[in-house]
């Protein structure tokens, strides 16, 4: 399993993390970890890809692409356990992300059963959401749930 107190092999960090192996190659593949590699080989990882793959793991529950996660983890010190300034730094943008994700559900939660319960089935007849139909100027389909979505880092 841990072949010395800095360097570890695949193995290791699939049972300490509950990642698949493949996962751990597919998240390396995407420039996620960066591991050393043996004469031979083999992939030789950081004490500090633990705290990186369990990092990716909780991102991606919470919805967060791996390209996102790449670009937050871009700025943390490679092979080396990041601080707690490194860490202060990311969440403090994942909370600004979250905060905006959760106002959008909040919205959707409180304005849903009326939507659902007027009966209209049209946007372009919603005169409390689409008034005169300005959202057909943006074309058609769910457009304000698509901006919405495409503002986020998912």
């Amino acid at each position: 399993m841990a072949l010395n107190k800095k360097e570890y092999a695949i193995g290791y960090l699939a049972q300490r993390t509950g990642l698949a192996v493949s996962a751990i190659r597919h998240y390396e593949s995407q420039g996620l970890i960066k591991p050393n590699r043996t004469a031979s080989g083999q992939r030789r990882f950081a004490r500090s890809d633990i705290r990186r793959l369990s990092f990716i793991k909780i991102a991606q529950s919470l919805g967060f692409s791996l390209p996102y996660i790449r670009d937050l983890l871009a700025g943390l010190p490679d092979h080396r356990t990041p601080s707690g300034t490194d860490w202060s730094r990311i969440s403090k943008n994942f909370e600004s992300v979250l905060n905006a994700r959760i106002k959008r559900l909040e919205q959707l939660r409180d304005t849903l059963s009326s939507c659902i319960g007027c009966g209209c089935l049209s946007l372009k007849s919603c005169a409390l959401y689409n008034h005169s139909d300005h959202a057909g100027q943006h074309g058609t389909g769910a457009m304000f749930l698509l901006e919405a979505s495409e503002s986020d880092a998912t």
